[in-house]
């Protein structure tokens, strides 16, 4: 295991305390974007925990593969950087993405993420939830 995508496989493969009960983040399926190739989620949050408070996903982009400039109408989302390497294009100015780096994109925020040729890998959260 590389050591830039140790953090990624530990949240791939750890555990959710949710509802009085623990949940084995293994056991919950990948999807793949039904627009963006090459981009793989894993909702571990999602509204019906949070009565549409908030959702949390798990979001892996394949080398040299991107989710397209895109806005959220209706949901403020965060990105934390736990893998891999690219950059984030926002507002109009470009920001490298690298473990360790947070976003922040309010409602309406026209923004795309890009992986180098490593993959990228991050959390991505919405509020109020986006699934």
């Amino acid at each position: 295991m590389k050591p830039d995508i140790q953090l990624f496989e530990a949240f791939e493969h750890g555990m959710l305390l949710v509802d009085g009960k623990s949940v084995n983040l293994a056991e919950i399926a990948w999807w793949n974007h039904p627009k963006f190739e090459g981009v793989k989620l894993k909702h571990l949050i999602t509204s019906a925990q949070t009565q549409g408070a908030f959702s949390f996903h798990l979001v892996s982009i394949a080398p040299n593969k991107a989710i397209e400039t895109h806005v959220h109408e209706n949901e403020l989302e965060t990105h934390e950087v736990i893998g891999g390497s690219g950059h984030c294009s926002k507002e109009g100015s470009t920001f490298a993405y690298t473990t360790g780096t947070m976003s922040i994109f309010p409602k309406n925020t026209e923004h795309s993420i890009h992986a180098d040729a490593n993959g990228l890998y991050l959390f991505a959260k919405f509020f109020p939830a986006l699934c």
